[in-house]
């Protein structure tokens, strides 16, 4: 895009599009402007100056509105401003537009001479995913799929996401089905009881070191909350099935680089060795159930092929064609170029995860046409 010459692109009317998201996205780092994706805002601002469109619609995440406490959006909105646009904005649900998927993305309009309000859009009752999901399809038959199934009953995994993190009833960890090996119940309570304390400051400072959110815990502090016979042999054995990780805890190093401070953490080889949750969950097959009762999650490029999906009594994962169907596209909008093999469908969910609400952008661009048609000349 940087590449283009103006002079190349026909005249038109209405730009329609976007900024790479990841600069200010929470999946991504959120460097904004100091990304040079996200710099890509202002070739869009060059295409505008030099073509003159009568308007635009932007889309962007929502965490645009909140980078830089605010600034790289009101820069944003100057630029199209100074360029004689009036200019509108508004961070829309695609749930709210009968879509049974919550994305909240910020949409910028702007039109010439002309202005236009997004706040007189209208919102509808939304969906549930159980509308728009399709059954009676293969499911998977793996060692992960069946030993979820031989612990939990299907109807307990609607919406529940699969990661070692924290996540309360939300979450299923990986112990609770046995996915490295068996556990009993008391250490599925110490694990569970380990998670809430390694994340408590006090025993930071026991040690003297700045406070990171997931200490590793000794055994004696550890015997200060969870009382126990053998729970040297509880812990060993965690650690042998890769729940559990035996490690130094880390310290906070600050590094002064060209003039910036530079933080990071590191193994702190003086301090005593302590038990660590070992989290994660892009290693898992799924990331998450999807819940037929209620909205799917935002469907983002990176994890979207690890959404699972109930269908009977097993589970498979989510379809290119209910993929589809969550952003809005028309039953005869096809990705089945897309499903020949393995790789190709992983390109299908790329794009799926990058595209855009397609009852959102229909609502917002009548909404514009009906104000341009207003400030057009009626012929004699």
């Amino acid at each position: 895009m940087t590449r283009v010459d103006v002079q190349d692109i026909p005249d038109f009317d209405f730009l329609l599009g976007g900024f790479p998201c990841q600069a200010f996205s929470s999946a991504g780092n959120r460097d904004g402007f100091c990304d040079t994706r996200g710099t890509l805002f202002f070739e869009i601002e060059r295409i505008l100056e030099a073509k003159r469109p009568q308007g635009f619609i932007l889309e962007n995440v929502e965490g645009l509105v909140t980078h830089d406490k605010g600034r790289t959006l009101e820069v944003i909105l100057q630029s199209l401003h100074h360029l004689g646009y009036q200019v509108d904005w508004k961070v829309i649900d695609s749930k709210e537009f009968t879509l049974p998927q919550s994305r909240k993305r910020i949409y910028i309009v702007g039109l010439l001479d002309q202005g236009i309000n997004l706040q007189t859009l209208p919102t509808y009752t939304s969906k549930v995913f159980g509308h728009i999901q399709e059954h009676g399809l293969e499911t998977i038959h793996s060692t992960f799929t069946a030993k979820l199934l031989s612990h939990l009953p299907v109807e307990s995994l609607y919406g529940k996401a699969i990661k070692d993190k924290r996540g309360g009833d939300n979450n299923i960890h990986s112990w609770e089905f046995g996915l490295k090996g068996e556990v009993s119940e008391t250490q599925k309570q110490l694990l569970k009881q380990l998670f809430k304390e390694r994340r408590k400051k006090h025993w930071a400072e026991k040690i003297g070191i700045t406070w990171m959110d997931g200490m590793p815990l000794t055994l004696q502090q550890i015997e200060t909350f969870f009382e126990v016979e053998n729970l040297q042999e509880l812990l060993d054995d965690l650690v042998a099935k890769g729940y559990l990780k035996f490690e130094h805890p880390k310290e906070k190093i600050e590094k002064n680089i060209n003039g910036s401070t530079i933080s990071r953490r590191e193994y702190a080889i003086d301090k005593p060795k302590g038990y660590n949750i070992v989290t994660g969950k892009l290693s898992f097959e799924f990331s998450k159930i999807l819940d037929p009762n209620g909205l799917a999650p935002t469907l983002v490029a990176s994890d979207v092929e690890k959404l699972g999906v109930v269908d009977g009594q097993g589970i498979r994962k989510l379809t290119l064609r209910e993929g589809l169907r969550l952003f809005g596209y028309p039953e005869e909008y096809s990705l089945e170029i897309f499903e020949s093999t393995p790789t190709r469908k992983r390109k299908g969910f790329d794009l799926l995860g990058n595209t855009v609400a397609v009852p959102v952008i229909k609502e917002i661009a009548q909404l514009l046409a009906k104000a341009y048609a207003k400030e057009m000349p009626v012929a004699a």
